[in-house]
C-alpha cells in the first residue's frame, strides 16, 4: 500500500527508482575498553584512518571536474579543515589515552562532545554546520570497519524475489538512494553514479547537502526523519523534490502519474533552458534585474552562465569561517573578491561585509564569553564596528577589487543611524588609508540589509544615507515573527506571507521607489516562483537568487504585467489570508 514520507523540498525535480537504504555508520559502533597497552594500537588506528580520509579528499580536491558547481569544491576544503582540527584530534586522543576508550567510541564521544556546541548555536545556518563534522567522522568510521568510504560508492543490493507486479518489467529502472546524510564527496560520487535521486534523514534547507543538491540539479528531499526505518532495501519509491514527499511502494496509478509529471519536468527544463540569453522584461515592458547569489569567487561562472546580469549578494563569510581565529588577511580578501569581480565579466557585483560575530565560532574566547542570544548579539555589522581594525581590512580589499569592476558595498543587520554614520566614517577611513599607500581603489555604492522589522520601519530615514537596500526575507521573516526555522517545534509557523511579513516587505518597496533608490530581495523569496508576481505587483524590480533558480523566475517575469498585477498585490497585502489569493494571480 502506498503510503508517504514528508521532508523538505530542496531540490526540484522528480526521481522514480529502486531504493538503496544506507545505515549510518555511527548506529553500528562498538563500545569497549581497552588495555593501557593497547593505547598506541588504538591512537594508530585512529590516525591511520583519519589520514586515510584526508588523502582521499584531497585527491578528489586535485580531480575535479570543470562543471562541478563551485559550492562543491569550497565544502570538501571545509571537510578537510575539520579533519585537521586540533579538538577533534586532540579530543580523541584523550578518550584513548585517559579513558580507554575503543577508537571508534572515543571518535563518537568527541563527536558528541563538539555537538553540543553547535546545537547551542541561535543561528540556524551555523547550527547545520554540525552536520559537516558528522559527517567527517562518518567517513573515518566506514575507513575503519573497512567499507566503502562513501555510501554512494556502494554497490546497489540486489533486488528481491517477490517484486510487487504493478512494477514487472521496470528491471533496469534507476535507482535511488536513501542515507541518514551526504557528504560534499558523496555529492561528488553521486554525479558519477547511478543515482538518479536522494532522501536523508537529516539536513535542511540551508544544509550543505541541500545547497549542493540544488547546484547539480539533483532531486531530493531532506529531513525525511523516517526515512530509514519505513524505506526498506529494493522498495519502489518516488522522490517528489517540489513537495518534499517520498511516496513508498506506488500504486500503478501514483505511478503513471508521477512519471507523466518526470517528462513534464524534463520538457519544461528544455523550454527554460532556452530562455537563458532572453532578456527579463514583462508583458507591460518593466526591465527586471535577475541578480545572483554566490559564496564562492568560483560561483560566479555559473551566475553569467544562468543568464544573471549581476551579483546582487557575494557572502564573505566563506573567508572568515573555520579558521580557528586566524581573520584572513587584506591580500587574501583582495585575491577572492577580486576574482569574483572579474568573474562577472564586467556585470556588477555587490559583496556583502562579513555577516558574523557571537554565533559563528570565529574566536578564541571561551563559550561562557558569548552572548546568551547570540542571534539577537554582537553579529554582522555590529562586531565589525566592535572590530574597527578588522573591518577596515575588508573595506580596503573590498574597495581595491572595485577598481576592477563594478563593486557595491552592503552592510548586514544595520539598524540604527549611528551605526549609518560609523559605517560611512570607516569607509571613509579606509580610503584614506590606501590613499596613503597610493593604493589604487574604485568607487563603490553603499547598501543595506533591511533584515530587522526596526530597518524596514525607518527604511526612509537609511535612505537618506545608502545608495539602494537589500531584503533579506529570510532574517526579517525570523526576526518578525520571532521563529527559528530550524527548530522543528515552531518551524511550521515561519511564514513567508504572513500579513505582517508582507506589509513590512511592501513598505521597503514602496519607500525606495519613492526616492529614486534602488531595491532588491535578496533571500529564499526572491527565487521562489510562486512569489515573483506578487513581489513584481509591489514594486519590485531587482531579484537575486540561488543561480539554478533564475530561469524559473524569468518564466514568471515574462508572462506578467504589472499594471494588472499592481491592484491584486494590493488586495493580498489587505488580505486576512494571503496565502489562499496567490491563486487568483492575474485573474
Amino acid at each position: 500500500m502506498t503510503f508517504a514520507i514528508h521532508g523538505l523540498p530542496v531540490s526540484r525535480g522528480i526521481a522514480i527508482g529502486r531504493a538503496v537504504v544506507v545505515a549510518a555508520s555511527r548506529v553500528e559502533v562498538r563500545h569497549y575498553f581497552i588495555e593501557a597497552s593497547q593505547v598506541a594500537t588504538e591512537l594508530a588506528r585512529a590516525r591511520k584512518a583519519r589520514d586515510a580520509v584526508i588523502d582521499e579528499l584531497q585527491r578528489l580536491v586535485s580531480d575535479l571536474p570543470e562543471d562541478v558547481p563551485g559550492e562543491l569544491a569550497a565544502l570538501l576544503e571545509v571537510h578537510l579543515m575539520l579533519l585537521q582540527d586540533e579538538i577533534l584530534t586532540s579530543g580523541v586522543r584523550h578518550w584513548i589515552a585517559e579513558r580507554l576508550y575503543n577508537a571508534e567510541w572515543a571518535l563518537v564521544t568527541q563527536l558528541e562532545q563538539i555537538s553540543r556546541q553547535f546545537d547551542e548555536m541561535e543561528d540556524p545556518y551555523l547550527r547545520e554546520r554540525k552536520a559537516d563534522l558528522e559527517q567527517v567522522v562518518d567517513r573515518i568510521l566506514r575507513h575503519m570497519r573497512g567499507i566503502a568510504a562513501s555510501p554512494v560508492s556502494q554497490p546497489p543490493a540486489v533486488a528481491q524475489d517477490g517484486m510487487q507486479p504493478v512494477l514487472e518489467g521496470m528491471a533496469d529502472a534507476p535507482l535511488v538512494l536513501v542515507a541518514q546524510d551526504l557528504s560534499p564527496a558523496d555529492m561528488l560520487q553521486f554525479k558519477r553514479s547511478v543515482f538518479t535521486g536522494f532522501v536523508t534523514a537529516v539536513g535542511g534547507k540551508t544544509s550543505h547537502t541541500a545547497i549542493v543538491a540544488r547546484s547539480m540539479d539533483i532531486p531530493a528531499v531532506v529531513g525525511a526523519r523516517a526515512a530509514s526505518q519505513l524505506i526498506r532495501q529494493d522498495d519502489w519509491i518516488i522522490i517528489d523534490g517540489n513537495a518534499g514527499i517520498v511516496l513508498v511502494d506506488p500504486s500503478p496509478i501514483v505511478l503513471e502519474e508521477y512519471r507523466f509529471r518526470q517528462r513534464q519536468d524534463v520538457l519544461e527544463r528544455q523550454r527554460l533552458a532556452r530562455l537563458r540569453h532572453t532578456p527579463s522584461v514583462t508583458l507591460d515592458g518593466q526591465k527586471i534585474e535577475l541578480l545572483a547569489n554566490i559564496e564562492q569567487p568560483d560561483d560566479a561562472a555559473a551566475a553569467v552562465h544562468a543568464g544573471a546580469v549581476g551579483v546582487g549578494l557575494f557572502r564573505s563569510e566563506f573567508l572568515f569561517m573555520g579558521r580557528e581565529g586566524k581573520l584572513p588577511g587584506e591580500e587574501e580578501q583582495f585575491a577572492a573578491y577580486k576574482a569574483a569581480v572579474d568573474g562577472m565579466q564586467g556585470l556588477p557585483v555587490t559583496i556583502r561585509t562579513v555577516d558574523v560575530g557571537a554565533d559563528k565560532p570565529l574566536d578564541k574566547k571561551s563559550s561562557k564569553d558569548a552572548s546568551l542570544n547570540p542571534a539577537l548579539g554582537l553579529r554582522a555589522i555590529r562586531w565589525s564596528l566592535a572590530e574597527p581594525a578588522m573591518f577596515r581590512t575588508q573595506l580596503r580589499a573590498i574597495l581595491r577589487a572595485a577598481a576592477f569592476g563594478r563593486v557595491h558595498l552592503l552592510f548586514p543587520m544595520v539598524s540604527h543611524l549611528h551605526e549609518v554614520h560609523s559605517i560611512v566614517a570607516q569607509v571613509k577611513l579606509a580610503q584614506a588609508e590606501l590613499d596613503a599607500r597610493g593604493a589604487a581603489y574604485g568607487m563603490v555604492q553603499l547598501g543595506a540589509m533591511i533584515e530587522i522589522p526596526a530597518a524596514a520601519i525607518m527604511v526612509r530615514s537609511l535612505l537618506k544615507h545608502f545608495d539602494f537596500v537589500s531584503i533579506g526575507t529570510n532574517d526579517l521573516i525570523q526576526y518578525t515573527l520571532a521563529i527559528d526555522r530550524a527548530d522543528e517545534a515552531v518551524a511550521h509557523l515561519y511564514d513567508p506571507l504572513h500579513p505582517a511579513v508582507l506589509g513590512l516587505v511592501a513598505q521597503v518597496i514602496e519607500a525606495a521607489n519613492d526616492m529614486g533608490k534602488q531595491v532588491c530581495v535578496c533571500g529564499e523569496m526572491a527565487g521562489d516562483a510562486g512569489m515573483t508576481r506578487l513581489l513584481l505587483g509591489l514594486g519590485l524590480r531587482s531579484f537575486s537568487m540561488h543561480p539554478a533558480q533564475i530561469l524559473s523566475v524569468k518564466q514568471e517575469v515574462l508572462r506578467a504585467d504589472t499594471r494588472k498585477l499592481q491592484p491584486w498585490a494590493q488586495q493580498v497585502l489587505c488580505a486576512d489570508a494571503p496565502a489562499a489569493m496567490l491563486e487568483d494571480v492575474g485573474k
